[in-house]
């Protein structure tokens, strides 16, 4: 009897020792950005720390004033319950160019860099608009193949910058975020993004369904690349982050060691640096005094498509050029956005910027914008309230 129980148990430990050399020799033979996956399981807020990065240097810095009833005004327990329940790091609402309140969770600074995720798509969009006010871009309706000739598909000859920036490219690319096999996880794990981005195909006639892709921002980086000459951080450096004041350098995340930026998702600042983003937008192209963009384009980008419908047959009064626009309480109020609860919103009735960083957002919607979004502007609004 004791023979027989020492025999199964040989049994047993000779069958998970092959089952694990199994799964080694399958992990050994999976593509790189699967194994990184399968280590990494789902996107970070810190996972620049598991990419290659390219610095966005930083110039003189504008440090931020702080109004006079900073350190005052606080917040209620209901939006501490929100911000706790969605694990927030950061939160901070800027009026009248000062800081009027600012808080850090989980270990976070005001110096502490995080990703941004698709937050980096608004980024590129400003970089658009930068190259087209140089003359380096014609327009926002130049084709998109005089940049790049290796554009597939039928109708690969009439995509132009408008239709990548309205998320209208009718391109073959996956949005598919739970797919281990998905072009988008190629696209973050990966680590020959510039080859990946060559599959996608133009498929329909571009221009009239929104479909939020992230390769069409990944197109516009290599757009700017060939209009500029220049990586995607040094032209957001030369012109964004040095003239508008950055505090700290950014970093953004690459596809491997001096490869090219992961532009729809991965640029990391910090919730104060992020803001200026939003005080430019808030300044109609203006920061602290220096004009870096066009009144112009700043309006055309938080204008929303509504010449566009989604794919329920809906009219796209929510989104610009790799903006969001939401309407809160009849205020229309631009803002971008990341996957895990990162905001930047601009309150123009209130000349006012709030940032709100996190691990988690909401997983409901209310006319295209996640649930929680509502909670970080009516919070940042009873902030201001106080201050008044």
């Amino acid at each position: 009897m004791k023979k027989s129980k020492r025999t199964n148990k040989s049994k047993t430990l000779r069958t998970v020792i092959l089952i694990i050399v199994g799964l080694m020799a399958t992990y050994t033979f999976l593509p790189n950005y699967l194994q990184k996956g399968l280590i990494y399981m789902n996107p970070n807020i810190d996972d620049y720390k598991i990419f290659d990065n390219r610095e966005v240097k930083t110039g003189e810095p504008i440090p931020w004033p702080t109004a006079e009833k900073y350190g005052h005004l606080k917040l209620n327990q209901t939006t501490i319950d929100s911000l706790e329940k969605y694990n927030s790091v950061a939160f901070l609402v800027i009026q009248h160019d000062s800081i009027l309140y600012e808080g850090y969770w989980d270990g976070y600074t005001e110096t502490t860099i995080s990703n941004s995720f698709s937050m980096s798509k608004s980024v590129v969009s400003l970089l658009i608009g930068c190259a087209i006010e140089e003359g380096l871009i014609k327009s926002l309706d130049e084709k998109a193949k005089k940049y790049l000739p290796w554009l597939n598909g039928p109708y690969s000859g009439d995509l132009t910058i408008r239709h990548l920036l309205t998320m209208s490219s009718a391109s073959s690319w996956d949005e598919s975020y739970s797919s281990p096999f998905s072009i988008t996880t190629r696209a973050y794990y990966g680590r020959s993004l510039s080859s990946t981005i060559k599959e996608v195909k133009i498929v329909q006639h571009p221009g009239i369904v929104w479909n939020y892709r992230s390769g069409d921002t990944q197109l516009l980086e290599r757009i700017l690349n060939k209009a500029t000459g220049l990586t995607l951080s040094e032209y957001a450096s030369q012109k964004l982050w040095q003239p508008m004041g950055a505090e700290e350098p950014a970093l953004w995340s690459l596809d491997r060691r001096k490869g090219i930026e992961k532009a729809y998702c991965c640029f990391n600042s910090n919730a104060r640096d992020f803001a200026r983003i939003g005080n430019l937008i808030l300044n109609n192209g203006s920061f602290a005094g220096k004009k870096i963009l066009s009144e112009d384009y700043i309006n055309k980008m938080i204008t929303p498509a509504k010449y566009l419908t989604n794919e329920n047959a809906e009219m796209v009064d929510y989104y610009g050029l790799h903006w969001w626009i939401m309407n809160y309480k009849d205020q229309e109020i631009p803002y971008a956005r990341g996957i895990l609860g990162q905001y930047i919103f601009v309150v123009p009735q209130h000349d006012a910027v709030i940032v709100r960083l996190g691990h988690k957002r909401s997983d409901s919607y209310h006319n295209h914008h996640p649930k929680d979004a509502f909670t970080w502007v009516k919070a940042g609004l009873e902030i201001i309230k106080q201050n008044n």
